[in-house]
């Protein structure tokens, strides 16, 4: 099947169910940020610490599959020249509706983000790239990608999953996926069905190795690194966190 088209309708789904992930940042908040109160998530619950940033009017920065006006209409009021790419027009609207409304000068591109070739090499200071990996059967194309639109010295900022948290059950904890797991080939063929008839995303769980290792081989050096859960009463969040953030820097 089209692993592109049925997530783009899913994303386009979830904007009409109003999904928390869809939801734009307020007037409120846009308000704050301009006050130097913001912070925005790469992952469910811990904010992005400060100093990943540089410096950040001028600045040129993508969002990378960070469609919905979450981050870059925050990161756009602080001065940076904010470019959102999303394979959903929904989520897409999200942020061109702030930015409209505000004067936010935010550009918007549709498409896979396997696929950059939308920009030139040496495009962008920084990608801001929440956790959305998870919805591409390889991510090893989205590394290279991302390598190639930065600038020297630029960064990669983004939010992983340990793929453990696929391979269990959610309601016993016990290990019932095998690695690399993926809705489109663990799930039983009944449960694949209910997921496609509900507009649900695929998800893929990719290994460690491709997640980080991945980044480390397109030519990126990992400076930092921090752990999050999911925080909705989710019951892995028990036993380890789910989520992990990268911070990388292009190397010269």
């Amino acid at each position: 099947m089209d692993i592109v088209k049925h997530n783009k309708l899913a994303w386009d789904n979830y904007v009409e169910k109003k999904d928390h992930w869809t939801i734009p940042v307020s007037e409120q908040e846009l308000e704050n940020a301009k006050n130097g109160n913001w912070n925005i998530v790469l992952t469910p619950r811990k904010s992005v610490p400060r100093n990943w940033f540089p410096e950040l009017k001028g600045l040129k920065i993508l969002g990378l599959a960070s469609g919905g006006g979450q981050q870059g209409p925050i990161l756009a009021t602080l001065g940076a020249e904010v470019t959102i790419f999303d394979n959903s027009e929904k989520q897409l609207q999200q942020d061109k509706t702030l930015s409209d409304r505000f004067d936010l000068n935010i550009k918007t591109v549709q498409g896979d983000m396997k696929d950059l070739s939308a920009f030139a090499d040496n495009s962008f200071d920084l990608i801001f790239n929440p956790c959305s990996i998870v919805f591409v059967d390889n991510v090893l194309p989205v590394w290279k990608e991302c390598f190639r639109v930065l600038k020297p010295n630029g960064i990669l900022m983004t939010g992983l999953i340990n793929p453990i948290s696929f391979q269990l059950d959610e309601e016993n904890l016990k290990l019932i996926y095998k690695q690399p797991f993926s809705d489109l080939h663990s799930l039983p063929a009944e449960k694949l069905k209910e997921l496609k008839k509900n507009k649900e995303a695929l998800v893929f769980g990719h290994s460690l190795t491709d997640q980080i290792n991945g980044q480390l081989e397109a030519g990126f050096s990992v400076t930092n690194l921090y752990e999050d859960i999911w925080g909705e009463e989710n019951k892995i969040d028990e036993f380890f966190p789910s989520f992990i953030a990268t911070r990388a820097v292009k190397r010269l």
